[in-house]
């Protein structure tokens, strides 16, 4: 089919010169049989990105590295060298197509640096967020240590889509197992999980107007909102206090794409949970079919307006396009 509806896509992935080995570490997780066969498309720009574009009526894409990148690099010098390397090789990209844009890739080892190369990615390289590749190094964005991370990206109105990645071992429910381990299921609860700290390490306390975004309609936080109050009140906290509900954080605080759930049945839940203006597209290419997840939307049962809004209308919002 023809799409009309003009979208943008957020979760859209490249892979950079010399990040090949970072992305290896993800073979584990996909078939030996297929694993690998994304390369060429991860490294194109002009030539079948473009045109899967123009197929489905993709006006920009906002690009992201494929992960986890350099947060699995155990050198804080190397990680800080590299994700700069990273963010310079995806503004020429920007500059030369600007149906193109970015999130940026950061070195999550060292906060502070961090920090410093989300700002230059915002204001010179004119990237519109960041994305972070989950834990790193075993550490999750609730640490303390993330404060001025937060605080710079709450003043910079950066959006942060954190995006599935392993954990830093491999718990036994999985063992005998290996198809659970990956975007399965082990990805979507590891992901879930990783916002479910932020909310109840109260870092939305005190970055109340951080944005956090999810992919995968919201790795399944949205069916859970009754649940997360109603077992918050009896949970062991161990003295942990937030100033709200938690569901009220996820609320405020959380948008979620579409990316990789072609699905109304989570589609209609994420709406009535969160709000028309939370829900946002994304193909997830290459790892996803970009004309069946188009098409998908394209006929979803909502309204024309709600469509519109989840196509490119929740996305200039937020991000200031």
């Amino acid at each position: 089919m023809t799409s009309r509806t003009p979208k943008i896509a957020l979760e859209e992935h490249f892979l950079a010169p010399g990040f090949e080995e970072y992305f290896e570490t993800t073979a584990i997780n996909i078939s030996p049989d297929l694993f690998g066969l994304a390369y060429d498309a991860l490294r194109d720009f002009d030539g079948r990105r473009i045109e899967a574009m123009d197929a489905v009526g993709v006006e920009l894409s906002i690009l992201s590295l494929a992960g986890p990148g350099v947060q699995v690099e155990r050198s804080s010098e190397i990680a800080i060298r590299k994700a700069r390397d990273c963010n310079d090789f995806l503004a020429e990209k920007m500059a030369a197509q600007p149906r193109f844009g970015g999130l940026a890739h950061l070195a999550m080892q060292d906060p502070k640096a961090a920090c410093v190369e989300l700002e230059r990615c915002i204001t010179e390289l004119g990237f519109q967020g960041v994305m972070i590749n989950g834990q790193t190094n075993g550490v999750y964005l609730d640490d303390d240590r993330f404060s001025p991370f937060w605080e710079c990206a709450e003043a910079l109105g950066a959006p942060v889509y954190i995006h599935p990645s392993n954990p830093p071992d491999v718990p036994y429910m999985y063992m005998n197992h290996p198809e659970l381990y990956g975007p399965v299921w082990s990805w979507m609860v590891e992901t879930g999980t990783h916002a479910l700290r932020i909310i109840f390490g109260g870092v939305f306390d005190k970055y109340p107007k951080a944005k956090l975004v999810l992919g995968h309609m919201g790795e399944t936080l949205p069916f859970q909102l009754w649940r997360f109050d109603s077992r918050w009140a009896i949970s062991n906290a161990k003295g942990r206090t937030l100033e709200m509900q938690p569901s009220e954080y996820l609320k405020r605080n959380l948008w979620v794409t579409t990316s990789g759930v072609c699905s109304d049945e989570p589609l209609k839940c994420a709406l009535a949970a969160l709000g028309e203006d939370r829900v946002l597209f994304s193909a997830d290419y290459p790892f996803e079919n970009i004309q069946a997840a188009c098409d998908w939307i394209e006929e979803a049962d909502v309204s024309d307006a709600t469509r519109s809004r989840i196509c490119s209308g929740n996305a200039k919002t937020l991000f200031g396009l």
